[in-house]
């Protein structure tokens, strides 16, 4: 499958994307030195978890399956309802969304919506620094979490360069206002003192694959932030299938994917919005 590239230039006007831009290769560096540094409590655990694998590799995608999202800026509306119906499928609370939707403008000016999910990294620095391997990809190409293994060190917020991850403050008592309007609950509250994420809906995906739905096709299957978008900015799927409709967007359209320069890998491409009329 032959994929177009094309190198867009965004500018973020929001503080948070200024300093995805700005400081993630600094925020990576500090990470790894937090954990991997001969002075680190954690450096014989870091070097017992990492011996064995490929450097700058964690072996991620290693089935015949490796999810991920395209998401077309120039047809998002802006609407949060991928927000909203993720807040409320996956028990999150108000100011720790795992989807951000912002306005923001291309190089000349045009305004669009720019719209982050977790990107499921195939080089996740959120799985590099993890010392308790909380954190860590499947087979498949999910960056998952771990919330039994979680220790709340945060290196791992520390280390993203997308500021995809949200740290759990307090033990929640609120009530969820997007219930049920968007959706209902099918994962339970995280706990206080760990992180958490954008998983892709993986219960949706394993408990779908397993009563033979298929991920991106069958909506039982699909992450609810696909679901629920009125304009199909968002599409899902197996990125090892040519014929998936994510794999045909890739290849019929130019996309790019946030700071490729660090090489993560992310999972989730985007279509730039034109320039203008």
């Amino acid at each position: 499958m032959s994929k177009k590239k094309t190198k867009v230039k965004l500018e973020l006007t929001r503080g948070d994307f200024l300093t995805i831009a700005g400081a993630a290769a600094g925020s990576v560096v500090l990470a790894q030195a937090l954990t991997t540094g001969p002075l680190s409590p954690f450096s014989a655990l870091k070097q017992q978890q990492v011996e064995g694998t490929p450097e700058g590799s964690h072996g991620a995608v290693t089935g015949d399956f490796h999810w991920g999202m395209v998401i077309n800026l120039e047809t998002c509306i802006g609407c949060a309802y991928c927000q909203r119906a993720c807040c409320a499928t996956n028990d999150v609370a108000v100011g720790m969304e795992w989807n951000l939707v912002v306005e923001e403008q291309t190089s000349t000016g045009y305004p669009f919506f720019f719209t982050r999910p977790c990107l499921h990294c195939q080089n996740a620095p959120c799985a590099e620094v993890c010392p308790v391997r909380a954190t860590y990809n499947r087979e498949d190409g999910l960056v998952i979490m771990d919330y039994s293994r979680c220790i709340g060190c945060r290196y791992c917020q520390v280390a993203c360069p997308y500021d995809a991850r949200r740290f759990n403050w307090s033990s929640r008592t609120d009530v969820n206002e997007f219930i049920p309007t968007w959706g209902i609950a099918e994962v339970e509250r995280r706990p206080r003192g760990v992180v958490e994420k954008c998983t892709f809906c993986i219960q949706r995906i394993d408990s779908g694959m397993r009563n033979g739905f298929t991920p991106g096709i069958d909506p039982e299957a699909t992450p609810a932030c696909v679901n629920i978008c009125p304009v199909q900015a968002r599409t899902f799927g197996n990125l090892k299938d040519p014929e998936s409709s994510v794999s045909r967007l890739i290849a019929e359209n130019p996309t790019f994917r946030l700071r490729e320069d660090l090489g993560t890998e992310a999972s989730v491409y985007y279509i730039p919005p034109k320039e203008g009329l």
